[in-house]
């Protein structure tokens, strides 16, 4: 079941705020991983986009979390891990989590894989990659439970318009602003932290 829309004036002030402080977009360099977060929206461009920062060198190691979604019947990290060795990634770079069924589990379940199978003190950089709509809450996701790692981000925009007229796509609009509803409460529940921007050179 959809969300409903959070009933927001959204003057042009407000629509440019949200497009520099919500709908982030870092800038990317190489970096050890690629972290995934599991999606059923967006999957071609996911994978699209993964392919091609493998073919420009763009990580070494890459994880996709995510369990499976209701009315699913495969593990999202399964299905995505399947699409990108078709994609041309090697299997044998890509570990996968299962049973994250929320940000926050994406990246607390994936860390003990990652400890076990690379260790963590040997991950200095990653890019994490995710849904356009929910770009800031992933970095703040990830700066609560591995803070000692450098964060890039590449957003994956499947709404089928330009990310700065979001606001003119039904569907578009209605996940941006749930995601921004919920930045507060996550904030004060401790499930996220803010996140200081990227610190790579």
């Amino acid at each position: 079941m959809e969300e409903s829309t959070p009933a927001t004036h959204l003057d042009a002030a407000l629509i440019e705020r949200i497009n520099k402080e919500h709908l982030i977009e870092t800038p990317l360099e190489p970096a050890y991983l690629l972290f995934i977060f599991g999606t059923r929206h967006g999957v071609a461009e996911f994978i699209e986009e993964a392919a091609r920062l493998w073919r420009n060198g763009f990580y070494r190691r890459a994880i996709v979390s995510g369990g499976i979604t209701p009315g699913g019947t495969e593990p999202e990290g399964r299905v995505m891990k399947q699409l990108m060795v078709e994609a041309g990634i090697p299997d044998e770079i890509i570990l996968t989590e299962t049973r994250a069924s929320n940000t926050g589990e994406n990246v607390s379940l994936s860390l003990p894989i990652l400890e076990r199978e690379i260790g963590l003190a040997n991950v200095h950089s990653l890019i994490a990659m995710g849904k356009l709509c929910t770009s800031k809450r992933y970095l703040m996701t990830l700066e609560r439970h591995w803070p000692e790692v450098e964060k890039m981000l590449a957003p994956i925009n499947w709404f089928g318009v330009p990310k700065e007229e979001w606001h003119r796509h039904p569907v578009a609009k209605q996940r941006v602003l749930s995601e921004i509803a919920k930045i507060e409460p996550y904030l004060e529940k401790g499930f996220i932290v803010e996140w200081q921007g990227t610190r790579v050179s």
